[in-house]
């Protein structure tokens, strides 16, 4: 690849597995295959972690960490995509990455362990919308379902087998291990993505992105993570704080997004709403379910791994099927139906907890919003690419996965504060966090019916908006 134009319309033989794609898809199909194993398995021993490092008041935040930086990352990589190709911010999220999983898993402290994480989600952030603007000036848009639901498909081996190894290796080695096991599964990533890195590079064709846009990112990333640790404070003083640092987050996204995303304008601004409130409703189950499987009902830390190995193998099953239907199911109708079922799992997940049914039924509402997910949280990001061109796709990727980011690490800085706030109250804290979630999943819902724009009709897998 020379140049970011547009990529060709017509779709060779073969597919996302043809020879002109084939070195593409083996690249970024490894990339998302060890970000999901890192995911995955951190989810997994996160109780053990803040258990041994006596740090669960950090519980929260060590998840939303790397979400709010990753939005500093997501900025730069934008800008960086939009001027030059996406070669030189991939590179640099890797050794972003492979730093903070270092500091992370040598951390004396769960303070340091956070700092580690901060440091990752830069890396994260800066790979994945990377790896979208590659998408997006490689792949014509017949195949961008298809590389997509590669994305999901990614997820599949570490979902089976990565909750139980991350499992074991923390209780015969210890969690730390666990890290330093993903600096390796980097350095493989990276030698299947390097004969792809010098064809992605271009020459420059924009003008420099505003600095303003790496200064408001930075400000959300910071308001984002103080929301949690003044709100979980019970004081006037933290409350106050907390509340000031949601407006800023607020007032941040308005610079960072498309115009309208706030007031949930129709096309892509609604768009890139979805996405941000899916995350935030899956990611606040997603926190909480290992520990409630533990704590409430009494699993290992293995046993409750398993809700994470069927919601990635459901995930990416649920991406297939709106891959093969991309010509007959609009992409709005899909984001449309993933949310309602993402909202359904998440009420299931709460009443689950509040009568105190079985695991079965809390892991399977969590396996069901996992379904929802791969059906409409996809299309997010083929809806989105389709309203895009040249010009903004970097800016456009960025924003979707900024929306990502701050609508989970948002979610989980409220879930944290949720959950301390009903422990302190002698009421059930899994109940508060659960009641997040379906909060986020109704605004989801009603985001997703506004994805198409008044004067231009539905959105297509394969039409602008």
């Amino acid at each position: 690849m020379t140049s970011n134009r547009e990529a060709p319309s017509s779709t060779p033989r073969g597919g996302i597995l043809s020879r002109t794609y084939l070195a593409t898809t083996i690249g970024v199909f490894s990339l998302i295959a060890f970000n999901a194993f890192e995911a995955l398995a951190v989810t997994t021993i996160m109780p053990t972690i803040s258990s041994d490092l006596d740090g669960f008041s950090l519980y929260a935040v060590a998840f939303a960490a790397p979400l709010a930086s990753g939005v500093v990352g997501t900025v730069a990589a934008g800008a960086w995509s939009d001027r030059r190709g996406p070669a030189g911010s991939l590179v640099a999220s890797l050794v972003l990455f492979t730093l903070g999983v270092l500091i992370a898993g040598l951390a004396p402290s769960m303070e340091v362990f956070v700092a580690g994480r901060v440091v990752q989600g830069l890396g994260t952030g800066a790979l994945i919308v990377s790896l979208y603007v590659v998408v997006g000036v490689v792949y014509p848009n017949d195949l961008r379902p298809s590389i997509f639901a590669s994305f999901a498909a990614a997820w599949v081996l570490p979902s089976l087998f990565g909750p139980a190894i991350a499992a074991f290796v923390a209780e015969t080695a210890g969690w730390r291990w666990v890290f330093l096991g993903i600096v390796g599964l980097v350095a493989v990533a990276a030698v299947l993505v390097a004969p792809v890195v010098p064809g992605l590079r271009t020459e420059s064709h924009n003008k420099p992105a505003p600095r303003s846009r790496m200064i408001w990112a930075t400000v959300a990333s910071v308001a984002v993570l103080t929301v949690e640790l003044a709100g979980s404070h019970a004081s006037i003083v933290g409350v106050v704080a907390a509340s000031t640092a949601i407006v800023v987050v607020l007032v941040s996204i308005r610079s960072l997004t498309p115009s309208g995303t706030l007031r949930a304008g129709r096309g892509l601004p609604s768009v890139v709403g979805t996405r941000g409130l899916m995350s935030a409703a899956f990611f606040c189950g997603q926190a909480y379910i290992v520990l409630v499987l533990q704590l409430r009902w009494g699993l290992t830390p293995g046993q409750a791994g398993l809700a994470l190995t069927l919601v990635g193998v459901v995930w990416a099953a649920a991406s297939q099927v709106q891959a093969r239907l991309s010509r007959r199911l609009t992409s709005e109708r899909a984001m449309v139906i993933g949310t309602a079922m993402l909202l359904v799992a998440t009420v299931l997940l709460w009443v689950a907890v509040l009568l105190d049914l079985t695991p079965i039924v809390a892991g399977g509402a969590f396996v069901l919003a996992g379904a929802g997910m791969g059906l409409g949280f996809t299309r997010t990001a083929v809806a989105m690419l389709a309203a895009s061109t040249d010009r903004d796709r970097g800016f456009n990727s960025s924003a979707l996965t900024i929306a990502d980011s701050i609508g989970a690490a948002l979610a989980l800085s409220l879930c944290g504060i949720a959950y301390a706030a009903a422990e302190r109250a002698n009421l059930d804290p899994f109940l508060a966090v659960f009641g997040l979630a379906v909060i986020a999943a109704v605004g989801a819902l009603g985001t997703a019916s506004r994805t198409t724009r008044a004067d231009e009709g539905r959105l297509s897998s394969a039409t602008a908006v």
